[in-house]
């Protein structure tokens, strides 16, 4: 494969999805914005730090320089936090080439303004630059070990959806693609709230019947959302939605799980916090959801209950108690 791509971003996803494209023969260069982590990186052939035991193939460079990054192709797949992902592309946009391609593994809206990335994208280069989501349900470690995992690319861009899927794509790691490019955002940001919800009622003890009602009428405020915003309601029944909504409800290896696991058990929020150490997209993308919902007059009750614990101080069981002393209602 004659195809190079930068990725941008050197924690565990970034660096599993480096991993992936140089294991599938494409030229790979990971850039991270910390120097001493980028040096330990060449030095170890490894990222011991986010993902110990998994050696860089031949074919990935690692790097600290934006020039470089940016000089080495027109291929760039941004996994940052969503926080960082403006600032990010706003550093690299004076060194790069008007036909640069700009994809993201990032999950989660534009904290400023509750923003799609996509349009973070649009207003740094232009409408017409070719654009892709990469979302789905996928755990860093297990791509990196070469678990089958299956996720979405969507792109308005047919042929560039195509060609990052075909760079992706290997007999373990399964490529779909997709045009709807805010329902796959939408889904990615949101499950990571209601990942800190099912936590919390684990926490709790309240076991698998009322995780089972979360996630079920969680998927519902995901669509009630998206929709509104412009997605297509299919896409929410797929890996981008429902997929990856039951991977970070279930698996103590989301973060966003396990941190709501703490505060149903007792924990506050900055010890949760610490006790992850790692960025908990959740944290920002509850309050982002609960303030969109409220500018579109929606309801979403599990967002606005976790947005209460996480920004008004409500305690985890009265959120639940506040869930199930709601009126009665039809279902749909």
């Amino acid at each position: 494969m004659d195809a190079r791509i930068a990725v941008l971003g050197a924690g565990s996803w970034g660096t599993a999805l480096a991993i992936l494209a140089a294991k599938n023969g494409c030229q790979t260069l990971l850039w991270g914005h910390n120097p001493e982590h980028v040096h330990a990186l060449k030095n170890d052939r490894e990222n011991r730090h986010y993902l110990p035991g998994r050696l860089f193939p031949d074919s990935l460079k690692v790097s600290g320089d934006i020039a470089e990054v940016a000089a080495f192709g027109t291929l760039l797949l941004v996994s940052v936090p969503s926080h960082a992902f403006k600032t990010t592309l706003g550093r690299f946009k004076p060194y790069l080439s008007p036909a640069s391609k700009i994809a993201w593994a990032s999950k989660g809206f534009n904290p400023s303004d509750g923003s799609l990335l996509h349009e973070i994208v649009a207003e740094l280069f232009s409408a017409d630059t070719p654009a892709a989501i990469l979302s789905g349900p996928s755990f860093a470690n297990e791509v990196a070990d070469g678990l089958p995992t299956a996720i979405t690319i969507a792109s308005a861009q047919t042929d560039f959806a195509a060609e990052l899927a075909d760079i992706l794509h290997s007999s373990r790691f399964r490529t779909y693609t997709s045009s709807d490019v805010i329902g796959v955002e939408v889904g990615g940001a949101v499950k990571n709230v209601l990942a800190i919800a099912a936590g919390i009622a684990d926490g709790l003890g309240f076991g698998a019947n009322t995780r089972a009602a979360l996630i079920t009428r969680g998927l519902s405020e995901i669509i009630r959302l998206g929709v509104r915003l412009g997605g297509k309601q299919e896409t929410f029944m797929g890996l981008a939605g429902l997929g990856d909504l039951v991977l970070t409800c279930t698996d103590n290896q989301s973060r966003n799980r396990r941190f709501g696991l703490a505060l149903g058990q007792g924990q506050d929020r900055g010890q949760a916090i610490l006790s992850i150490g790692q960025e908990i997209e959740g944290i920002s993308a509850a309050r982002e959801t609960y303030l969109l919902a409220q500018k579109h007059g929606l309801d979403m009750p599990i967002i606005e209950q976790t947005y209460r614990v996480l920004y008004e101080g409500l305690a985890p069981h009265d959120a639940v108690e506040n869930l199930l002393s709601r009126n009665l209602k039809a279902e749909c």
